[in-house]
């Protein structure tokens, strides 16, 4: 793809779809022999299915915020989420693993902040099967070398088309 066209863009904007998905993803959970005491939200794109799921399994849910960017804020939030796992299992909600870099970077520092690893779990939508980093849970598997669209969740598709199309093309190396 040039760096000039437009990518295609998916929408998942019916409620329908992304339920069911949500309700997929639970049952996978409460299927496990591993259950969550947590839910914790990864911001932006995991924390509305967070929500979702901390409902359908009736736990408490937390969030933090990675895609903000602000130094340190999610930092701080995963270090005192690192000290909450020698006791607690807990379960990282994301909408998409594409390159496997937020959950990476999640596990990352949570291992060295001193997390107990065997009390985590990572959950999302969609997941490509070329990722960095796999995760325990998910509804849907892509292939990235084979699929380039570019997927709109339903709290994305309020955005102006410009902002997705600008966000895509953020990242060409998921689109070509």
């Amino acid at each position: 793809m040039s760096e000039t066209a437009e990518p295609e863009l998916y929408y998942l904007e019916y409620y329908e779809e992304f339920l069911a998905k949500v309700r997929l993803l639970s049952r996978k959970i409460i299927a496990s022999e591993w259950s969550p005491e947590f839910v914790i939200g990864v911001g932006r794109g995991g924390l509305v299915p967070a929500v979702y799921i901390s409902h359908q399994l009736d736990l408490p849910m937390l969030s933090i915020d990675h895609s903000s960017r602000v130094p340190g804020f999610a930092d701080e939030l995963l270090a005192k989420v690192a000290a909450m796992s020698a006791g607690s299992r807990l379960l990282f909600v994301d909408d998409i693993n594409d390159s496997g870099g937020t959950i990476t970077y999640i596990r990352n520092l949570l291992g060295g902040n001193g997390c107990d690893t065997t009390n985590l779990r990572f959950a999302v939508l969609i997941d490509n099967e070329r990722s960095k980093a796999p995760v325990d849970y998910w509804t849907d598997k892509i292939d990235r070398d084979e699929d380039k669209r570019w997927f709109v969740f339903p709290w994305e598709s309020v955005g102006t088309k410009a902002s997705i199309v600008e966000e895509a093309l953020s990242v060409p190396e998921r689109l070509s």
